[in-house]
């Protein structure tokens, strides 16, 4: 484990190294489809070996592969030739966008997913042949390890680098690794249908998987949807489920405008919806079928999130959510009303308030809603009438000067005491500071407010202590950024209007 440590630190530090002047944002797609590129390739290569010791068998035979569920790679896109043949040459952008096409074009299934900007003038490509220099060597000097597996490490690895180095955009695509842990320890998705709408680079999905083959399950036994609005963080994800051999239904589009998996009910959700949206469309969704337990504001998404995901559960499924602290406590329009609601009809299971500094893109607290159908049915003991607090602010070990991480220790205690407490023979029991059973009387006499902290003995800091400095710095690159913005259509309405010969 320390080895792959270690690999990973140098590794991320000798691609960033030859990243130059190149802007984060861009730079990971060049990266993540070169891993992801030699992760095909290597997994071709092993099967090619095979069949071509086989007398039998044709090891240029398609149909060889696609019954292995292994990627075909035509001989223009495979790494050996690729590094060893073209790597040093001035033409290698073109070689490798050649190789991304050919690829796309024998897997119909990667079609409009691989990146094909390599022949950029400004992408050094010196460097890119460094580049594939340095990955191309991944796996052949780690004993124990096989070179796709490290690959898959890898490639997760320097999602999480990529998203702590583009700061606040970073968090469109990646959650951090230890809170997609804890949601997977706590819902426990051991069989049946896994849903994320809004599914960035597939965290969730990855960690799902990781949490079957910790516990002895088998990736057969889970089948998983999703849908992601943003165009390139939709190709990401794709990457990173292939490189798992995670065979996933991810699709398009904007789920609240355009659910492409509009009449799926599932077993467990687990997802990281944007904090406190505000574009997302609600003026023209004031009727919709989802709104059971009242309309959210068009100003913020976080109740819509919550009532949509309800709305996929299957009769006995649980969803564990991540949103601001916010959404706990607000009465801001109709949602004071709407968490009234769910609370009274027993579909709040669970609360966990998190630690600071969890996020490489936001200062803003956060905490997991933990929500369930049915709370009586038989697979766990009757829940209905209570909710479980857990205040895990205290949690977390800093792993530099801006972020902290939940160790498995960690995770373990927070998840333990929700097991222990919705499990038949859980024998569970309160912990002053740290959890608490509370009955919907209490809930109801702390005017449904369901922040931990009120319950659990703990001093309830509506602001969570960050720093006045810290929120100073977070106001004020919230209002660059909404400067900056303005300036750019400023910018953009100028040229629009200089095409058509009204220069201002």
């Amino acid at each position: 484990m320390t080895e792959l440590k270690d690999l990973e630190k140098t590794l991320w530090a000798t691609a960033d190294k030859l990243r130059n002047n190149m802007d984060a944002a861009e730079y990971k797609h060049v990266v993540l489809g070169l891993i992801f590129l030699k992760y095909i390739s290597d997994s071709f290569e092993d099967l090619y070996n095979k069949l071509k010791a086989d007398p039998l068998s044709n090891p240029e035979d398609k149909d060889e592969y696609l019954a292995e569920n292994v990627f075909y790679v035509p001989p223009v896109a495979r790494w050996a030739y690729l590094q060893h043949e073209r790597a040093k040459l001035p033409s290698i952008g073109k070689d490798l966008d050649d190789a991304m096409e050919a690829i796309e074009k024998e897997n119909p299934n990667l079609k409009g997913v691989l990146p094909k900007d390599y022949a950029r003038p400004a992408l050094d490509k010196k460097r890119l042949g460094e580049l594939l220099d340095l990955i191309g060597n991944v796996g052949f000097k780690q004993k124990g390890h096989s070179s796709k597996d490290l690959l898959g490490q890898v490639y997760e690895y320097f999602l999480g680098m990529f998203a702590d180095a583009e700061g606040k955009r970073g968090g469109q695509f990646y959650t951090p690794q230890s809170i997609v842990k804890l949601l997977a320890e706590m819902l426990e998705p051991y069989q049946g249908r896994i849903y994320d709408g809004c599914c960035g680079s597939g965290g969730m999905f990855v960690q799902s998987e990781k949490f079957l083959k910790a516990h002895g399950g088998r990736i057969g036994d889970i089948a998983v949807y999703g849908q992601e609005s943003n165009p390139t963080t939709f190709k990401l994800c794709k990457m990173n489920l292939a490189i798992r051999g995670i065979d996933a239904k991810i699709e398009l589009g904007d789920t609240f405008h355009a659910d492409k998996h509009k009449d799926l009910k599932v077993d467990y959700i687990l997802a990281n919806p944007p904090f406190n949206i505000s574009d997302w469309g609600g003026e023209s969704l004031q009727e919709s079928h989802l709104w059971k337990y009242g309309v959210p504001p068009a100003g913020n998404a976080n109740y819509a999130w919550l009532q949509l995901f309800l709305n996929k559960l299957g009769p006995s499924g649980t969803a564990g959510i991540v949103l601001a602290n916010g959404s706990m406590t607000t009465t801001t329009s109709s949602e004071g009303e709407i968490r009234k609601a769910m609370i009274r009809d027993g579909v709040v299971d669970c609360m966990v308030a998190l630690p600071t500094q969890l996020f490489f893109n936001t200062q803003i607290p956060a905490c997991l809603w933990f929500l369930a159908r049915n709370r009586k049915n038989h697979k766990f003991r009757d829940r209905s009438g209570e909710i479980l607090f857990i205040d895990a602010r205290k949690l977390g070990t800093m792993i530099n000067r801006k972020n902290k991480v939940l160790t498995d220790e960690d995770i373990a205690r927070i998840a333990d005491a929700y097991h222990t407490w919705r499990n038949q023979d859980g024998q569970y029991e309160d912990i002053a500071g740290f959890s608490k059973s509370a009955t919907l009387a209490e809930v109801e006499a702390n005017n449904y407010v369901l922040t931990p902290g009120r319950y659990v003995g703990t001093e309830d800091v509506e602001d969570d202590g960050i720093p006045f400095e810290e929120k100073v710095a977070a106001i004020t690159d919230s209002l660059r950024e909404q400067f900056d913005k303005s300036i750019e259509l400023q910018n953009r309405i100028k040229e629009n209007l200089q095409r058509i010969g009204i220069d201002l």
